[in-house]
Formats: C-alpha cells, structure tokens, sequence
C-alpha cells in the first residue's frame, strides 16, 4: 500500500500534550490503567541544542535528586539524525508487540488474543488459529512474542500472555509452531503453556511483559506487581512471582545456577527483584540484560538486572504516588537495593526496546530505542561505562508498544490508538 513518507517534525504536539490527560497505559476501555496526572515529558520537538538535555519540564517528585551525576536528563548528542517515518500497515487491530520473521514479513501479538503476519507491502494477513485464549480486561491480552533461537529450523516461537484461570489471571509463557500458510495466514501448532507466573490475582493491571533470549540460549521473563497496594509488596518477596525477572529454559524450568536455585521457600526460575511492571528488556552488545519499567508518578527507570539482586520497589523508588502522596516512606535509596542507572520524571511511559546495530543510523549504532507511549515517540540511549551518556527523542505524535530492528537496520516502530482499538506499524529510514 503506498504511503507518503513523513518527516519527524512538529510544532503543535508539545501544547497538545500539555493540555490533554497523558497515560503510561492508556485509561480508555480497551487498556485502562496508570493515569499520569503529572507533568508533560518532553517529546523530541522541542529543539532543544546538542549539550543540553530534552527534558526540561519539572520533576513530579520535586524533592529528590540523582543518587549520582547522568543518572537522569542526560545530554543530546552532538549528532542527531533526522528520521522520516513510512506507514508500513494500518489499521491493525490494537497490537501489543511483533518481530521480524527471516524474510522480512512481520509478526504481531494484537490485544485481543490475536496473531496476525504483516507482509513487507503491508497486508496485514487474517488471524492464525491456536492462539489460547486471554483475559483481554484493562492492561492484559496476548503480550509479547519472540522467535526460538533456532527458528530457522524448528520454527518455534515463545510468546506471553494473561492468562484466564480459576480466581483471576496471571502472566503466562507459551511455545508453539508457526505453522504459516500461502495465504498470509497459518496456525499455532503444538501450543504448550511452559511457565505461569504464580500466585493467580484478580486484577486488570501489570502483567508485564518482554521475552529476551540470552546469549546463551536461556529466556529472561519479565512480569509486573499487579499494581495493586495489596500485591505491589510481594515484588520484595523471594515466595512470589509478582514483580519479578525469571530465567527459564525453553520447557520453562529454572537454570541451574540460578541465584536462588535451592534456597528454603525461593521461586526458583527468578533471576532479580524488586521490579513494578517491566515491558521494555533488550540485550547489549556483550548480551547482557537491560530493562526499562513503568515507575509511578515520575520514576520510569532503566536497569541492568544482575543476578539476586533487589531492585528497590516499593521500598525505594523515585516518583510519587499518584494521588501526590509518597510511595512508602518516600526513600530514593535503601541499603540492600539497587540504584536504577537511569530515571525519568516526568515518566516516558516505557514498552518496547531494541539495540540497534544497524548502518541506516550510524550515530545509533549500539544505542538503545526505546518505545514512549507518554513521550510519543521513540527513546534514544547512548551507553559508555554502564551509563546513560546521552538521550535523544524521536518524535512520532503516537503511542509507541513496541520497537524492532530488521537486518538491513531498518527501525520498526508499533503504535496503538486505545481509543480506536487499532495500531500502525511505521517504518524509521534516514530522512534525504
């Protein structure tokens, strides 16, 4: 389908963002959640000078301050591209995720419990079967999808979901066959539900979730709390899976010589804690594991999730509730967590994340995106040293779910319109 390619450039959405409510999941009825009262992010269409940083509207939390300098508003870089954006397919029904297959077509997770294949001249082909059904209520539905380290030749994928069941739902890890037809539909065969997130809750609220295969061919699960103040604890809690980064194999069992394999009361496939609602997770260059989650009223952050380690919430943690109030004691910091490498407030609304190893963006090349469903637009993380050395916006006016890198370092960007109930996928090239 043609599509008139759009340069990222805009001079109204800043004033559009300041006078409309701004939500890290949107309030309508398809994806209710996390209304962000606060103060308006900055979304790349400030023009803003190289040096200095994007963000300049002040923090929710107006009292606390970086544990360390750079551990929030870095600087631009020197060099920043211009992107220009092409429709590549619109009009899906409201997506949560996708991946590019080897031959460049698309494969995208829809909200409602669908999966659909995107062909790389944007027809969007029909549902496939075998797809189990979802608790599609508030933030849940079909969530991320990621394809077998050996797909190639097992054509297996992995993917997440909220899962009905007995007394409420929880986050759930299923593998299947992509078993694709010539028609650009097909089914999921042999489905097996391989891990559940334990216990069940009756809740429409942080489910999390991103799938990352590491270097070693084990997959980190990322899940939420639930949200709510009568689960958000279990995060600290070693007994529950609330709030939490596993690490499974692919029938779903712990590794070995995970951190708290063999420890008295322990669920065994964690990898870290003290996590709110994870839904952006991306290997480095080194293929170690970098995560960004929705923090609470200002509070977003970017973590690498070592192995055992506390990530603070709802213990310690930047941001405010959003009534105002503190979150817990309102500490930033507590012997025995974690510091985030990086924080936002106000919030970006993170999902989605990608390194890009690409030649279309040079001055991107082992950069981290990251997808804003409050900041609009794409995240840019330049990285020296285990720290954010710059960051840059990228804006598209929409929500961005999710963000993907194909091998010729094209950047993929999904947008959802929860009003609607429909999604866009764009394609990023260098602007001429």
């Amino acid at each position: 389908m043609p599509h008139t390619p759009t340069l990222l450039a805009s001079t109204m959405l800043s004033a559009v963002l300041v006078a409309t409510p701004l939500f890290a999941q949107s309030d309508s009825g398809t994806s209710p959640a996390e209304e962000v009262e606060g103060t308006a992010p900055a979304d790349g269409t400030e023009a803003r000078p190289a040096g200095q940083p994007v963000e300049t509207q002040p923090p929710n939390a107006s009292n606390q301050k970086p544990a360390f300098k750079g551990q929030t508003r870095a600087p631009q870089p020197s060099e920043m591209p211009k992107a220009a954006s092409e429709v590549v397919a619109d009009g899906l029904p409201q997506s949560w995720a996708m991946e590019v297959l080897p031959d460049g077509r698309l494969l995208v997770t829809a909200k409602e419990g669908a999966m659909h294949v995107v062909s790389q001249d944007g027809k969007v082909g029909g549902a496939l079967s075998g797809v189990p059904d979802v608790d599609d209520r508030g933030q849940g539905g079909l969530l991320d999808v990621a394809l077998a380290p050996d797909f190639g030749t097992s054509n297996r994928i992995f993917f997440s979901f909220s899962e009905p069941r007995e007394g409420g739902n929880g986050t759930s890890v299923a593998s299947a066959t992509l078993a694709l037809d010539d028609k650009g539909g097909g089914a999921l065969e042999d489905v097996e539900i391989i891990f559940r997130q334990m216990p069940t809750y009756d809740g429409d609220k942080h489910f999390g979730s991103r799938l990352v295969f590491g270097s070693d061919g084990e997959l980190f699960v990322t899940v939420g709390e639930r949200s709510d103040k009568e689960t958000r604890h279990q995060a600290q809690d070693l007994g529950s899976g609330l709030g939490k980064v596993f690490r499974i194999d692919h029938n779903g069992k712990p590794l070995s010589d995970n951190p708290f394999v063999g420890k008295d009361g322990a669920v065994p496939e964690i990898w870290s804690y003290g996590h709110r609602n994870l839904q952006s997770a991306a290997l480095d260059g080194t293929g170690r594991l970098w995560t960004v989650e929705h923090g609470p009223k200002g509070g977003d952050e970017l973590n690498r999730p070592e192995a055992g380690l506390n990530y603070g919430w709802p213990e310690a943690t930047y941001g405010i509730e959003y009534s105002g109030e503190p979150v817990g004691a309102g500490t930033t910091a507590k012997e025995g967590t974690e510091q985030p490498v990086y924080y936002w407030d106000p919030v970006i609304g993170p999902s989605g994340m990608a390194l890009y190893r690409g030649d279309e963006f040079p001055e991107w090349r082992d950069a981290f995106l990251v997808g804003g469903l409050v900041s609009t637009g794409l995240v840019v993380l330049h990285i020296e040293n285990d720290r954010v050395a710059y960051e840059e916006r990228v804006p598209l006016n929409a929500r961005v779910r999710d963000v993907r890198v194909d091998a010729n370092g094209a950047v993929y960007v999904l947008t959802e319109d929860p009003d609607a109930g429909t999604s866009n996928i764009l394609r990023l090239t260098r602007a001429k």
